[in-house]
């Protein structure tokens, strides 16, 4: 189950927090929770993607995208993701989030995510994301949304985010066709 009251708390937390620059990081603080945890005791991966999703969407909310996105009917779709789990995060840690616009190309936006735990600092897992904006007909093209946002043109993207673009495009699309 999506953790509807989750979010409405982040949303509570951070309703006094200043608006942010379209590239400046969001930080946010979670507990691990029973409901977050495997049968080893440990943040589940799939759960961790749904608290990554808390930190973005607040990020989108602190950068003042959310009100003209519903105003023009558009919405934000995840379109792909690769993540890195390198720590263990276990019940009732507590756990720092990092969330960033990396910036776009013509098709998509680039985010980047990362959790450090509260007591060593230490990374526990980092994600990219490649993310579409779209209506109810089609994939609005980025320099339409980036002009809506303010801005015109993305920082150039890190050599690793291109890469990782450019190999996603080679991946067989249907998967496992013969």
């Amino acid at each position: 189950m999506y953790p509807i009251l989750r979010f409405a708390k982040e949303l509570f937390v951070h309703r006094s927090a200043p608006a942010l620059g379209l590239f400046e990081t969001h930080v946010s603080h979670h507990r691990i929770w029973p409901i977050d945890i495997d049968m080893w005791a440990e943040l589940n991966n799939g759960r961790t993607l749904t608290l990554y999703d808390l930190g973005r969407l607040v990020l989108f909310n602190r950068v003042g995208v959310v009100g003209f996105m519903r105003k023009k009917g558009w919405v934000g779709t995840v379109a792909g993701a690769s993540v890195r789990y390198r720590r263990r995060v276990q019940m009732f840690h507590k756990v720092q989030m990092r969330s960033r616009i990396v910036g776009w190309d013509a098709k998509f936006l680039y985010i980047e995510q990362a959790m450090f735990r509260d007591t060593d600092g230490e990374c526990t897992s980092h994600v990219l994301l490649r993310t579409a904006v779209t209506d109810r007909k089609r994939m609005i093209p980025m320099s339409e949304a980036a002009e809506a946002m303010g801005s015109r043109e993305s920082p150039a993207l890190p050599d690793w985010v291109t890469r990782w673009a450019e190999a996603d495009d080679h991946r067989p699309w249907p998967p496992m066709a013969e």
